[in-house]
């Protein structure tokens, strides 16, 4: 008997956003094609214009929430928050590519489709409500990220930042899918509000659902590096070009956190009690490779990718809390990040000259003579990954510690709190540089910021400033959205 299948205009809308960046993703692919190769093609330029329509158009979704395609999408303010901030943490990264490419001599349409199909599977990720658009969303948005690792392809460390991103996430999307298989055989459902509807009236629990939750763990472990499935990211975030660094510290992050919440606060809840020490261990071990690897860093990038462990720890700790304030929290502390790692990416994609030359430590030693503003901006994106007060980053790990404490999690909040002082010597020591240095060759020689660079710094700057200042205009919005995981 053939399966009816009716898919009305109120479908196509709340999936809008991502059908229009597919469509622009492909048009500067056609455009990169069909143009002539002298003719300079304004791909940048016009993956803005797309980006800005689908954040538009995910807005216009919103108000009009629902579920679509056969309840495998879900429309709520979970996933439209999720949705604009890996759009905004696409704009950022795209403003200073353009110059970034330019320099390198690799200025191609291909990079800004890229970064746009892999915003289209972020946005899936974001707003799946079946196990079938989770593994479509994470492989779209995967397989494009593989590819800008190694873009700069005459580049040994792209191409062994490509390399390693790709055979190790290919390994971890088997665990996935492996885990999507045992529990889809277990309850016949790939839904995610089925799965837990069937696991909450199943007693005892089969042990395959453990199972299959474990597998799961392990691929959007791997996703969110948090150990110990965290080995890629300091290679990875080292060898890839810093605005593809950026990008993959963010966007991808942000919108498998938002996946792994969903799938664990939805459809694993009633087996709670069976993985949840599991993220608690998982969580500690995450917080302190991350910062004691940190410490002996002097590649600035390679610095930032354990700093990005460290930080996928803290948001570890608010799915351990398992509650509402837990997942407002960790939605808040992922906006920060993406805010404040972003804008410290881009400050050293700047100074890192033509073939990423200067990235150390010492190459910052004297930023604020040559440039005040920028190590002005650089020392507000260091305090806020510290946590000083003023700051987005303060407020965001506040929040996360506090949802620890009320869900009595006293050990977790305590040791957390004990490596973020940790943190702060290795952060420290770039504020040293910038400020009680004297300037180097890589300060001396450094060329003014190109307009892109600029707007995407203080872009960011405000932006963390003001979530530091003002918490509450976000904190409401993600609060309420919080309830969609109920």
């Amino acid at each position: 008997m053939p399966i009816s299948v009716q898919i009305g205009g109120e479908d196509y809308l709340r999936f809008l956003p991502e059908i229009v960046l597919s469509i622009f993703g492909i048009a500067i692919t056609l455009m990169e094609a069909l143009a002539s190769p002298q003719k300079k093609r304004p791909s940048g330029a016009l993956a803005l214009v797309g980006i800005a329509i689908a954040f538009a158009a995910n807005l216009w979704a919103y108000t009009d929430g629902g579920v679509a395609f056969q309840n495998m999408i879900i429309i709520d303010g979970y996933g439209t928050f999720f949705r604009a901030l890996v759009l905004v943490v696409g704009v950022l990264c795209i403003l200073p590519s353009m110059s970034y490419l330019d320099r390198e001599g690799a200025q191609k349409g291909e990079y800004y489709a890229l970064i746009l199909f892999s915003l289209v599977g972020q946005c899936i990720l974001a707003t799946a409500n079946d196990l079938i658009m989770v593994f479509i969303g994470l492989e779209i948005s995967s397989i494009a990220t593989y590819i800008l690792a190694g873009f700069l392809r005459d580049d040994r460390r792209n191409n062994e930042s490509a390399l390693k991103y790709f055979l190790l996430g290919s390994f971890a999307t088997a665990f996935l899918l492996y885990g999507i298989a045992w529990i889809y055989g277990l309850v016949g459902s790939t839904n995610l509000e089925e799965i837990r509807r069937i696991l909450s009236q199943s007693a005892p629990v089969s042990p395959i659902a453990g199972l299959a939750a474990a597998l799961m763990f392990v691929g959007f472990g791997f996703k969110v590096s948090v150990a110990p499935f965290q080995i890629w990211a300091p290679d990875v975030y080292q060898g890839a070009p810093a605005p593809v660094s950026a990008f993959l510290s963010a966007g991808p992050k942000a919108a498998a956190f938002a996946i792994f919440f969903r799938v664990f606060m939805i459809s694993f809840r009633p087996i709670n009690e069976h993985w949840i020490w599991l993220v608690w261990g998982c969580a500690l071990a995450t917080m302190i490779i991350g910062n004691f690897g940190a410490l002996v860093q002097t590649n600035v990038k390679r610095l930032l990718g354990y700093s990005s462990i460290a930080h996928a720890g803290y948001v570890l700790i608010a799915l351990t809390a398992s509650s509402q304030v837990g997942v407002a929290a960790a939605m808040f502390y992922l906006a920060s990040y993406a805010l404040m790692n972003i804008g410290a990416f881009i400050v050293v994609s700047h100074i890192a000259a033509r073939n990423e030359r200067y990235v150390k430590i010492e190459d910052l030693a004297g930023l604020s003579r040559r440039e005040p503003a920028t190590a002005a901006l650089l020392a507000v994106f260091v305090f806020s990954l510290i946590g000083v007060p003023l700051t987005g980053g303060f407020f965001a790990k506040f929040y996360v510690f506090q949802a620890a404490l009320n869900s009595h999690l006293v050990w977790l909040t305590v040791l957390g709190l004990i490596n973020s002082a940790i943190a702060a010597y290795y952060y420290l020591k770039i504020v040293v540089a910038i400020y009680m240095h004297e300037p180097g060759t890589a300060t001396t020689e450094l060329p003014p910021p190109s307009t892109g660079v600029r707007v995407a710094i203080w872009a960011s700057a405000l932006g963390t400033l003001f979530l530091g200042i003002f918490p509450g205009t976000l904190l409401s919005f993600v609060s309420y959205s919080a309830t969609a995981l109920r």
